[in-house]
């Protein structure tokens, strides 16, 4: 049967959140796709995972059975997010830009899933959790594109391909820009090319599983 996992970062809610708004849209074509599949709901604004930490690093280093509770605690959490993901054929990941850069609660998410031995070989240094479908709905205030004056100032879609390759994902992107316009009266002038920005975003979406439907 097949298995989504749902995770959101935004710290709006669904009424202004953009990024909320693409993966509901992505999460309903999904369904329809695949009418009996199932899924988990991860909400990392509304639930935030604690960073990782000194007793969550050495966890990885000792067994499990000499875990300290603290230790016990940490491999926990990151052993049930990793298995989110194993349990999951498609993940969807809203992700906005905070101040130039991913959420800290994605980064948070991400630290918790490598872990030596679990999600990459040591050996070969292979990761074990590809071979599924990463799905990223992204969106970002402002345009960060070639020939714009902050171009490459977008450090979230920049990182996370390389947060996320020593354990085997490869993001899909399905970018939305420009989002502010609909606030900033200085941005004003570019709402045209964010209304474009946001319907190619979502036709992208609502091809995802469109084979799976014919």
């Amino acid at each position: 049967m097949a298995h989504l996992l749902h995770i959101d970062s935004s710290i709006q809610s669904k009424d202004t959140s953009v990024t909320r708004q693409l993966t509901a849209r992505a999460a309903e074509a999904w369904h329809a796709a695949h009418p009996g599949g199932t899924v988990t709901y991860r909400d990392l604004a509304a639930e935030a995972l604690p960073h990782l930490d000194a007793a969550g690093f050495l966890a990885r280093a000792v067994p499990p059975a000499e875990h300290t509770p603290e230790q016990a605690a940490a491999w926990a959490l990151s052993t049930e997010l990793v298995n989110e993901v194993k349990q999951a054929d498609t993940v969807l990941l809203g992700l906005p830009v905070y101040n130039y850069a991913s959420p800290s609660s994605v980064k948070a998410w991400v630290d918790h899933l490598v872990i030596p031995g679990v999600t990459f070989d040591i050996a070969t240094q292979a990761g074990l959790l590809g071979g599924r479908q990463f799905v990223v709905l992204a969106a970002r205030g402002g345009g960060y594109g070639e020939g714009t004056p902050r171009h490459g100032w977008d450090h979230s879609e920049a990182w996370l391909p390389h947060g996320v390759s020593m354990i085997g994902l490869e993001p899909r992107f399905i970018t939305a820009e420009l989002t502010m316009t609909a606030t900033n009266p200085a941005m004003a002038e570019l709402r045209p090319l964010a209304e474009q920005s946001r319907a190619a975003a979502e036709r992208e979406i609502d091809d995802l599983w469109a084979p799976a439907l014919a």
